[in-house]
């Protein structure tokens, strides 16, 4: 009796732990899935797009900034040599007429030791002034001659970095595809959203590589310090609905800390497509994030349907599901 009564027991404790260990992985499964639809591979097709767009972008930029500051140079030089030029051609005659003097010549065309002290001294003040001359004068020429290369060169570097932005376009064009989005939408745009504060950059332009570093005032989890300035600024706008940023997830930028959800509604994420007031929030919290993406380092929008991204403007996104997954509750925010 007693050795039924055990087998039953360890049974029954058996059966608790395998109905248990279910209820975990039930429970677990969620937080590990991503809610917002797509894939890890679409999302990291989309992040190596994006940042190879923004890092041929700066290059572009910074390559046509110093051919600007060599043109620059390069007329300065080109006026320098041509307002020496005249005397340069003074210099040259007077070699020609007279060729080099020397101590004979000297003697022989003074009549006293003074008329040669003083002859030889200005003839040594002459030559100093016309080495000074030439010496500037083939400086100037150097330097336009230097100018002239290095904008050549400058130029086969912008006709690299087109060829990297144009790669980079079809790549998220074809990411999009893939999932059956890519077509060209409508978007939403405000020529009157206000400008935010830009994030701070390297001195060369680029965006300093930066971590989840800094406390998520949305959640009890960390955020990077470009994400912050976004959230931030976009309050500064009057953006202010309920917004939650870090999260875990099996793939994309919430666990990274680059992220941020922008509820179209005040309080909540509602299980709804936002209408009405809800979704005009939204269009203009999404428009504010595309006007302000060179400032923000904006990686990619995405809001009903569609994405943004600096290489394509506004694409259709095909994501299914429910208003979390198709992005119709709320504004995606993904930062570089």
């Amino acid at each position: 009796m007693a050795a039924n009564l055990l087998r039953r027991l360890t049974a029954a404790l058996a059966m608790l732990a395998v109905v248990a260990s279910l209820l975990v992985a039930a429970t677990a499964s969620p937080a590990a899935a991503d809610p917002e639809g797509g894939s890890k591979t679409l999302r990291d097709a989309l992040e190596s797009a994006a940042k190879g767009y923004a890092d041929g972008k700066n290059k572009l930029a910074a390559s046509k900034k110093r051919q600007k500051e060599l043109q620059a140079t390069l007329k300065q030089s080109k006026e320098d040599a041509d307002a020496l030029q005249g005397r340069v051609s003074e210099v040259a005659a007077r070699s020609y007429r007279y060729g080099r003097y020397n101590t004979m010549n000297l003697l022989l065309n003074s009549s006293s030791p003074d008329a040669f002290l003083e002859r030889a001294a200005r003839l040594d003040m002459m030559a100093q002034n016309d080495a000074h001359t030439l010496a500037d004068y083939r400086t100037a020429v150097d330097t336009a001659q230097s100018a002239t290369t290095a904008i050549a060169a400058e130029i086969k570097e912008q006709e690299k970095q087109l060829k990297v932005l144009a790669k980079k376009k079809k790549e998220a064009e074809l990411a999009l595809a893939s999932v059956g989005g890519g077509a060209v939408s409508g978007g939403f745009l405000s020529a009157n959203s206000p400008l935010a504060k830009p994030a701070p950059r390297n001195s060369d332009g680029s965006w300093p590589k930066e971590s989840c570093t800094v406390d998520d005032p949305t959640t009890s989890g960390c955020i990077t310090p470009r994400l912050l300035n976004a959230y931030q600024q976009a309050r500064v706008a009057g953006f202010k609905h309920y917004t939650s940023c870090y999260s875990k997830r099996a793939s994309g930028e919430h666990p990274k800390g680059r992220a941020c959800d922008f509820s179209s509604n005040a309080t909540t994420f509602k299980n709804a497509a936002a209408t009405g007031s809800d979704k005009a929030y939204g269009d203009r919290l999404a428009a504010y994030f595309v006007k302000n993406a060179d400032r923000l380092g904006v990686m990619y929008v995405i809001w009903y349907r569609q994405i943004w991204m600096p290489s394509t403007g506004w694409r259709a996104y095909s994501a299914s599901g429910g208003p979390a997954a198709v992005h119709t509750n709320h504004v995606h925010l993904s930062e570089l």
